[in-house]
Protein backbone atom coordinates (compact mmCIF):
# COMPACT_ATOMS: atom_id res chain seq x y z
CA UNK A 1 0.00 0.00 0.00
CA UNK A 2 1.44 3.40 -0.95
CA UNK A 3 1.84 6.35 1.41
CA UNK A 4 -1.14 8.23 -0.07
CA UNK A 5 -3.47 5.30 0.61
CA UNK A 6 -2.05 4.88 4.09
CA UNK A 7 -2.56 8.58 4.79
CA UNK A 8 -6.17 8.43 3.50
CA UNK A 9 -6.92 5.45 5.73
CA UNK A 10 -5.34 7.22 8.67
CA UNK A 11 -7.59 10.24 8.17
CA UNK A 12 -10.62 8.00 7.66
CA UNK A 13 -9.80 6.15 10.87
CA UNK A 14 -9.30 9.34 12.89
CA UNK A 15 -12.51 10.85 11.46
CA UNK A 16 -14.72 7.87 12.25
CA UNK A 17 -13.14 5.69 14.95
CA UNK A 18 -14.60 7.53 17.93
CA UNK A 19 -18.10 7.49 16.42
CA UNK A 20 -17.86 3.77 15.54
CA UNK A 21 -16.59 2.88 18.99
CA UNK A 22 -19.53 4.69 20.63
CA UNK A 23 -21.96 3.15 18.16
CA UNK A 24 -20.73 -0.38 18.86
CA UNK A 25 -20.46 0.20 22.62
CA UNK A 26 -24.19 1.09 22.74
CA UNK A 27 -24.98 -2.33 21.31
CA UNK A 28 -22.46 -4.48 23.16
CA UNK A 29 -22.34 -2.59 26.46
CA UNK A 30 -18.79 -3.78 26.96
CA UNK A 31 -15.89 -1.43 26.25
CA UNK A 32 -13.32 -4.13 25.47
CA UNK A 33 -15.63 -5.95 23.03
CA UNK A 34 -16.56 -2.62 21.44
CA UNK A 35 -12.89 -1.73 20.95
CA UNK A 36 -12.18 -5.15 19.44
CA UNK A 37 -15.16 -4.87 17.10
CA UNK A 38 -14.30 -1.34 15.98
CA UNK A 39 -10.70 -2.35 15.33
CA UNK A 40 -11.81 -5.43 13.41
CA UNK A 41 -14.14 -3.29 11.27
CA UNK A 42 -11.22 -1.11 10.21
CA UNK A 43 -9.03 -4.20 9.67
CA UNK A 44 -11.64 -5.66 7.36
CA UNK A 45 -11.77 -2.41 5.45
CA UNK A 46 -7.99 -2.42 5.20
CA UNK A 47 -7.98 -6.06 4.08
CA UNK A 48 -10.55 -5.31 1.39
CA UNK A 49 -8.31 -2.49 0.13
CA UNK A 50 -11.21 -0.09 -0.03
CA UNK A 51 -10.37 3.47 -1.03
CA UNK A 52 -11.96 5.69 1.65
CA UNK A 53 -12.69 8.34 -1.00
CA UNK A 54 -15.11 5.96 -2.74
CA UNK A 55 -17.28 5.51 0.35
CA UNK A 56 -20.26 7.84 0.04
CA UNK A 57 -21.68 7.13 3.50
CA UNK A 58 -18.80 6.18 5.81
CA UNK A 59 -20.90 5.71 8.93
CA UNK A 60 -23.40 3.47 7.17
CA UNK A 61 -20.52 1.49 5.67
CA UNK A 62 -18.76 1.04 9.02
CA UNK A 63 -22.04 0.34 10.79
CA UNK A 64 -22.80 -2.49 8.36
CA UNK A 65 -19.40 -4.08 8.92
CA UNK A 66 -19.75 -3.68 12.69
CA UNK A 67 -23.27 -5.17 12.68
CA UNK A 68 -21.94 -8.27 10.89
CA UNK A 69 -19.08 -8.56 13.37
CA UNK A 70 -21.47 -8.22 16.33
CA UNK A 71 -23.69 -10.91 14.84
CA UNK A 72 -20.67 -13.20 14.33
CA UNK A 73 -19.54 -12.56 17.92
CA UNK A 74 -23.01 -13.42 19.21
CA UNK A 75 -23.20 -16.57 17.08
CA UNK A 76 -19.74 -17.69 18.24
CA UNK A 77 -20.77 -17.15 21.85
CA UNK A 78 -23.92 -19.23 21.36
CA UNK A 79 -21.85 -22.04 19.86
CA UNK A 80 -19.40 -21.91 22.76
CA UNK A 81 -22.19 -21.98 25.34
CA UNK A 82 -23.95 -24.89 23.63
CA UNK A 83 -20.68 -26.80 23.48
CA UNK A 84 -19.82 -26.09 27.12
CA UNK A 85 -23.32 -27.13 28.18
CA UNK A 86 -22.85 -30.45 26.40
CA UNK A 87 -19.46 -30.91 28.02
CA UNK A 88 -21.01 -30.41 31.44
CA UNK A 89 -23.01 -33.62 30.92
CA UNK A 90 -19.93 -35.73 30.15
CA UNK A 91 -18.29 -37.82 32.86
CA UNK A 92 -15.09 -36.13 34.02
CA UNK A 93 -12.86 -38.98 32.85
CA UNK A 94 -13.94 -38.56 29.19
CA UNK A 95 -14.18 -34.77 29.14
CA UNK A 96 -11.57 -33.08 26.93
CA UNK A 97 -8.77 -31.02 28.47
CA UNK A 98 -8.97 -27.22 28.45
CA UNK A 99 -6.63 -27.12 25.44
CA UNK A 100 -8.74 -29.68 23.56
CA UNK A 101 -11.87 -27.71 24.43
CA UNK A 102 -10.40 -24.56 22.92
CA UNK A 103 -9.40 -26.41 19.74
CA UNK A 104 -12.86 -27.94 19.48
CA UNK A 105 -14.56 -24.57 19.94
CA UNK A 106 -12.35 -23.08 17.21
CA UNK A 107 -13.25 -26.01 14.94
CA UNK A 108 -16.97 -25.49 15.62
CA UNK A 109 -16.67 -21.80 14.79
CA UNK A 110 -14.89 -22.64 11.54
CA UNK A 111 -17.55 -25.21 10.63
CA UNK A 112 -20.26 -22.65 11.40
CA UNK A 113 -18.56 -20.09 9.14
CA UNK A 114 -18.20 -22.62 6.32
CA UNK A 115 -21.86 -23.62 6.58
CA UNK A 116 -23.04 -20.02 6.82
CA UNK A 117 -25.80 -19.36 4.32
CA UNK A 118 -27.16 -22.89 4.32
CA UNK A 119 -30.64 -23.48 5.75
CA UNK A 120 -30.64 -24.42 9.44
CA UNK A 121 -32.05 -27.88 8.73
CA UNK A 122 -29.16 -28.64 6.37
CA UNK A 123 -26.62 -27.54 9.00
CA UNK A 124 -28.39 -29.59 11.65
CA UNK A 125 -28.35 -32.75 9.54
CA UNK A 126 -24.67 -32.24 8.75
CA UNK A 127 -23.74 -31.67 12.39
CA UNK A 128 -25.68 -34.73 13.54
CA UNK A 129 -23.75 -36.78 11.01
CA UNK A 130 -20.30 -35.31 11.54
CA UNK A 131 -20.29 -34.48 15.25
CA UNK A 132 -22.69 -37.03 16.69
CA UNK A 133 -21.85 -39.83 14.26
CA UNK A 134 -25.50 -40.43 13.48
CA UNK A 135 -26.46 -42.45 10.39
CA UNK A 136 -28.72 -40.97 7.72
CA UNK A 137 -31.53 -43.22 8.99
CA UNK A 138 -31.09 -41.91 12.55
CA UNK A 139 -30.96 -38.30 11.33
CA UNK A 140 -34.08 -38.83 9.21
CA UNK A 141 -35.93 -40.20 12.24
CA UNK A 142 -34.77 -37.42 14.54
CA UNK A 143 -35.62 -34.61 12.09
CA UNK A 144 -38.72 -36.34 10.66
CA UNK A 145 -37.34 -36.32 7.13
CA UNK A 146 -36.89 -38.98 4.50
CA UNK A 147 -33.51 -40.65 4.23
CA UNK A 148 -33.28 -39.30 0.68
CA UNK A 149 -33.76 -35.73 1.95
CA UNK A 150 -31.03 -36.24 4.54
CA UNK A 151 -28.75 -37.51 1.77
CA UNK A 152 -29.54 -34.43 -0.33
CA UNK A 153 -28.84 -32.14 2.64
CA UNK A 154 -25.53 -33.87 3.29
CA UNK A 155 -24.48 -33.40 -0.33
CA UNK A 156 -25.39 -29.73 -0.08
CA UNK A 157 -23.37 -29.24 3.12
CA UNK A 158 -20.39 -31.21 1.81
CA UNK A 159 -20.43 -29.19 -1.40
CA UNK A 160 -20.34 -26.01 0.71
CA UNK A 161 -17.35 -27.38 2.64
CA UNK A 162 -15.57 -28.29 -0.58
CA UNK A 163 -16.20 -24.87 -2.12
CA UNK A 164 -14.90 -23.11 0.99
CA UNK A 165 -11.64 -25.06 0.63
CA UNK A 166 -11.22 -23.67 -2.89
CA UNK A 167 -11.56 -20.07 -1.76
CA UNK A 168 -8.42 -18.24 -0.57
Amino acid sequence: MDSTSTRKLGFFFSDHHRWLLQHVHKRLRNRADAEDTAAEAFCQMLGARVDPDTIEQPRAYLSTIARRLIFDRHRRRQLELAYLERLAHLPEQVAPSAEEQLLLIEALITIDQVLDGLPAIVKTAFLYSQLDGMSYVEIAGKLQLSERTVSRYMKQALRQCYLSELQP
